[in-house]
């Protein structure tokens, strides 16, 4: 760090890692407000669409973390990030000039594709620089700064949509993208020297996506990671939808979501807490039976009330599922990347493929069965919730610690 004081380089280097991540939250979660306006102007005929402006950016991601994942552990962390965000500015500009829904879309993707470089390039060097709970821990300060983002994005969306038009929503992506590549490249060191540095190859790679793919330490969290994400994103889809159309409370939208988001910073705190105490594996499956359980009630709650259950109820529901969320985000990636420090920028790819692939379409179905009730929502959680805690608690069942099972290549 180019900070003499330790303690100050790592505040620096949390800060800048969650405003690397905190790129993808703002792009999803502040043209919120902007969805209908966005569809109106572009030919949506069926609401349920405009959802796919934001599934569309995690397809993209999904398939943007396979190549700068290997590029990453073959040639530096930093080199992968400025294409990716090269990208990103592309996406912005082509969704900006766009004329059809259909071409907003392939510019989404595009930004997705260019997001996919800060995520796998934050996760790479974490791993890098941390490990174990040390990692958890790092994580959960990361996802509290990051937090700060979605609680205040849909507002600033909808601050800019007073005054201008939708378009300039993609604008303030563009400058923050380059706001976040000048501060990295001056200020944040390279993390893999080259002599851990692996060959770039077809074959090396598909070699490493093997191994990786059979590590069960790694891929038991990563698919937990991705069905969690799954009923979350499906909420997010049909969040402007529920609150504007459902519950008529459009204009206080920004406001619920903030303060939902702050939720899920403070249980974020809370996580770097526990890990402290309590072993990941243990802490994972407690907060899902939790998140199970929540789950359940509210679907019965939503059942006996027609679908639209009292806005209290659900609000109370949304904020015990962030909390769990929280404290599962940070673990499940800790518990998923613990086995591959020796290939981390790859193995972030893997990790991050794999879940976003599983979470895009579990969301995308979620979000496509809403139907003016939160009945497809509150089934969605509670059968992921049970179904996340089946799998992790088979797929790591050996009942040792994840850095035991480092693999090797």
């Amino acid at each position: 760090m180019p900070f003499t004081n330790r303690k100050t380089a790592l505040v620096e280097f949390i800060i800048l890692m969650a405003s690397m991540s905190s790129l993808m939250a703002l792009s999803i979660d502040a043209i919120l407000p902007a969805l209908p306006l966005i569809g109106a102007d572009l030919g949506v005929v069926r609401a349920n669409d405009n959802q796919l402006l934001i599934s569309s950016l995690f397809v993209g991601m999904a398939f943007g973390l396979l190549i700068f994942g290997p590029l990453s552990d073959s040639f530096g962390r930093k080199p992968p990030l400025a294409a990716g965000l090269g990208l990103f500015v592309l996406g912005c500009l082509i969704s900006i000039g766009a004329h059809g829904f259909e071409q907003m879309l392939i510019g989404r993707v595009i930004q997705g594709i260019g997001l996919a470089a800060p995520r796998v390039v934050s996760l790479a060097m974490i791993r890098d620089l941390f490990h174990g709970e040390g990692m958890a821990k790092v994580m959960s300060f990361v996802m509290m700064v990051f937090i700060l983002v979605p609680a205040l994005a849909p507002a600033l969306g909808q601050a800019i949509l007073w005054i201008a038009p939708w378009q300039a929503i993609f604008w303030m992506y563009l400058v923050l993208s380059m706001v976040v590549l000048v501060w990295f490249t001056l200020r944040q060191p390279e993390t893999l020297v080259p002599e851990k540095r692996t060959p770039f190859g077809p074959i090396n790679i598909l070699q490493q996506v093997f191994q990786i793919l059979k590590t069960r330490e790694a891929m038991g969290p990563t698919t937990t990671i991705g069905i969690v994400f799954g009923a979350f994103l499906g909420y997010l889809s049909t969040a402007q939808q529920i609150f504007g159309g459902m519950y008529d409370r459009a204009a206080q939208f920004p406001l619920y979501f903030g303060a939902l988001a702050l939720v899920f910073g403070g249980a974020s705190l809370l996580n770097s807490r526990l890990v402290q105490v309590y072993k990941m594996r243990p802490l994972a499956l407690t907060t899902l039976a939790i998140l199970s359980a929540c789950s359940g009630g509210f679907f019965l709650v939503a059942l006996n009330s027609g679908g639209v259950p009292p806005f209290w109820a659900f609000m109370l529901f949304l904020a015990a599922s962030f909390m769990c969320i929280a404290i599962l985000f940070g673990n499940l990636n800790a518990m998923a990347m613990e086995p591959l420090g020796k290939i981390a920028g790859i193995g972030a790819a893997v990790v991050g493929t794999f879940s976003t692939l599983i979470s895009a379409g579990l969301g995308v179905l979620i979000g496509q069965l809403y139907d003016d009730t939160l009945i497809p929502m509150a089934s969605g959680f509670a059968c992921l919730g049970l179904a996340s805690m089946v799998i992790l608690m088979v797929t790591t069942k050996t009942g040792k610690d994840p850095i035991d099972a480092e693999i090797s290549l």
